[in-house]
C-alpha cells in the first residue's frame, strides 16, 4: 500500500466513529450555518472581502480531489485533501481552513451536485436577504428614476417674434424655460401665456418683443411700444379707429426692431360758418386752413378764421370764416404849438405880453380801415410824417410892482 493510499484511509478513518458504520459519503462535521449549494457559498464567503473563490472540483472517480482556495489579497489558502468515493450521491462537506464550512459536490459531476443542490437546499439565509434587499432597491431606483426622466421631458413649441421651433425641456413653468433659453422678460416683450404658468407637454410659448413707435395722433405726440409687427395690428392693439384716417405709413408695413414714426389723423366733424351759411364735413385734416378748404369755403386776401388758421381741428369744433375788407386812408392833422412863459420885471405883476404869436404845425398820418363780415372797425394808424413844424408862442409875464391908481 503506498503513502498516498495510507493517507486517504487515515482521513476516512479520522472521519467515523465506533457506532456507525455506514458505507458512502460521510460529512465532516464542521462548525458553521447550513449547507447551501457550492456557488451560493463561495459567493457569500468570498463577497465583498475578496475575488470569488476557484474550486477545482474534477467529476468522477474514486480518489482524492484537492479543493483549491484562493483567496484575493490574502494568499492562497492551504489545500485540503477529502476522499470523495465515486459511489456516493450526497455533497461531502469540505473544510476550507478560515472560511467556514462549504459543500462539495457529490461524485458524478456537475449534474450530481445540481441534483443534489436541489434536495438540500433549504429557505435563504437572513444575511442573504440582508444582501440581497439593497441590490433590489438600487435597481428599482433606477427603473423608477429612468421612468421619471422620461416623464419629465415635455416637448413644446416656442414662438419668438414669428419664428416657431420645438425642443425639449425639463422646465415645471414658461419662466423657468426662458430663463434656460435666455430670453429676459421685461417690460419691452409680451409672453403668452404668463411666465408663472406651469408647463405641460405639447404646451405652445408665443414671445413677442416690443418695438418703439412714435405716434402723432390728432396731433398729439407720444412713444409707445408695442409687440405687433405691422402697422395695422399695432393700431388695433392701441384702441386707434383707423377707418377714414389718414396715415402717414402704410397699414401693411412692417414695424422694425428699432421702431418708426407714425402720423394718424381720425376723422373728424367741423363746422364751419361762411357767408351766413353752415357748412358740416367730416374730415382728417391737420389744420383748420385746410378743414375750412373742405368745406368749399374759400380764404381771399385778408380773410381769416375765428381760431388760428393753423391750429389742429377737434372734433365737434365751429370755425367762422372773418371776411375781411382792407383800405388805407392818409389824412392831414394839425399839430399844436405850444406856449413858452418868461418873467418880466419892467412889467407889473399880472400883466402878460405877447413876445411871439404861436403858430400850429401840420401832420401827414396814414390809417388803415378794416371791415370784418361789413362792420367797420376803428381805424389803426400804421405811419405818420411831420408836414410843418408847429412855431411855438412866447408870453412874459410881470414880475414888478404894481403902481397906485390916481385918485380924481
Amino acid at each position: 500500500m503506498s503513502n498516498s493510499q495510507g493517507s486517504h484511509r487515515a482521513v476516512r478513518g479520522r472521519g467515523r466513529t465506533a457506532d456507525a458504520a455506514p458505507r458512502g459519503p460521510v460529512p465532516a462535521t464542521v462548525p458553521g450555518p447550513s449547507p447551501v449549494p457550492l456557488h451560493e457559498e463561495l459567493t457569500l464567503a468570498a463577497w465583498p472581502l475578496h475575488a470569488p473563490t476557484v474550486v477545482d472540483l474534477p467529476g468522477g472517480g474514486t480518489g482524492p480531489t484537492v479543493v483549491d482556495l484562493v483567496r484575493g489579497g490574502a494568499g492562497p489558502a492551504a489545500p485540503t485533501v477529502v476522499d470523495l468515493p465515486g459511489g456516493g450521491t450526497g455533497p461531502t462537506v469540505v473544510d476550507l481552513p478560515g472560511a467556514g464550512s462549504v459543500l462539495a459536490p457529490a461524485p458524478g459531476g456537475r449534474a450530481g451536485a445540481r441534483r443534489a443542490g436541489r434536495r438540500r437546499r433549504g429557505p435563504a439565509r437572513p444575511e442573504n436577504l440582508r444582501r440581497l434587499v439593497p441590490q433590489a432597491l438600487v435597481v428599482a431606483f433606477l427603473a423608477g428614476g429612468t421612468t421619471a426622466f422620461i416623464a419629465d421631458d415635455k416637448a413644446v413649441t416656442l414662438d419668438i417674434d414669428g419664428e416657431p421651433r420645438t425642443l425639449h425641456t425639463f422646465a415645471d413653468d414658461v419662466g423657468e424655460l426662458l430663463a434656460d433659453e435666455g430670453i429676459a422678460v421685461d417690460g419691452h416683450r409680451t409672453v403668452i401665456p404668463d411666465p408663472a404658468s406651469a408647463l405641460g407637454n405639447g404646451d405652445e410659448i408665443t414671445v413677442r418683443s416690443r418695438r418703439p413707435v412714435t405716434l402723432t395722433l390728432d396731433g398729439v405726440r407720444r412713444r409707445v411700444w408695442t409687440s405687433e409687427h405691422t402697422v395695422g395690428d399695432a393700431l388695433r392693439r392701441l384702441g386707434v379707429r383707423a377707418e377714414g384716417a389718414y396715415l402717414s405709413v402704410s397699414r401693411a408695413a412692417p414695424i422694425g426692431r428699432t421702431g418708426l414714426a407714425l402720423d394718424v389723423r381720425t376723422e373728424r366733424t367741423v363746422t364751419v360758418m361762411a357767408d351766413g351759411r353752415e357748412h358740416t364735413v367730416r374730415t382728417n385734416a391737420a389744420t383748420v386752413r385746410e378743414a375750412v378748404a373742405r368745406a368749399g369755403v374759400t380764404l381771399r386776401g385778408d380773410d381769416t378764421t375765428s381760431v388760428a388758421p393753423e391750429s389742429f381741428p377737434r372734433e365737434g369744433q365751429t370755425v367762422s370764416v372773418l371776411r375781411i375788407t382792407t383800405t388805407r386812408e392818409v389824412r392831414e392833422e394839425p399839430l399844436p404849438y405850444a406856449v413858452e412863459r418868461t418873467g418880466d420885471g419892467s412889467l407889473a405883476a399880472g400883466t402878460e405880453v405877447v413876445e411871439r404869436k404861436g403858430r400850429d404845425g401840420t401832420r401827414r398820418v396814414m390809417y388803415v380801415l378794416r371791415t370784418v363780415n361789413g362792420v367797420r372797425q376803428k381805424p389803426r394808424e400804421v405811419d405818420a410824417e411831420v408836414v410843418r413844424e408847429p412855431v411855438s408862442q412866447v408870453v412874459k409875464a410881470g414880475t414888478g410892482r404894481r403902481t397906485a391908481g390916481r385918485r380924481s
